[in-house]
């Protein structure tokens, strides 16, 4: 496993990416894979500071009614826990978080929506979005490239 800066690169199992919200009071490891990030059960009550038995509800209403299709949405990943074993763990994707996002009734479900709604806007207005974060680590790449080809 490398680490690099806010992320760490497990080779077999995709990225993680450790989130906190501004506040300080979110904690959040992300795992991207597939062009996708997943979270468990766990991780969408902790992100949207609802019970687990709520988000479960918003997912059955939102596989019931249609909306998603829960083969196309779930996975399970093998997850180490606390106590050292190794457990299937039933993961969703960004398709469900942000369902689950639009339903939560929840300070953070509030701050999420206004996150997702002004980066969709951004998108729309702009023909793109842009990851600021990402661009600065790019660059930063780009300058060592250029260092190196001049030596």
């Amino acid at each position: 496993m490398a680490k690099k800066s806010d992320k760490t690169i497990f080779p077999d199992r995709g990225e993680i990416i450790l989130y906190r919200s501004p506040d300080g009071k979110a904690a959040l490891d992300v795992r991207l894979d597939g062009e996708t990030l997943w979270l468990h059960l766990n991780q969408l009550a902790g992100l949207f500071e609802r019970d687990k038995s709520v988000i479960s509800r918003h997912l059955g209403i939102v596989f019931k009614s249609g909306e998603l299709e829960r083969n196309s949405v779930v996975a399970f990943f093998a997850t180490t826990a606390a106590d050292g074993k190794t457990y299937n763990v039933e993961y969703f994707n960004l398709d469900a978080i942000i369902s689950i996002g639009y339903r939560v009734n929840s300070k953070r479900g509030t701050q999420f929506r206004i996150w997702a709604t002004n980066v969709l806007r951004e998108h729309l207005v702009r023909g793109f979005t842009l990851n600021e974060k990402r661009l600065g680590e790019q660059g930063q790449k780009l300058s060592d490239l250029h260092r190196t080809v001049g030596l």
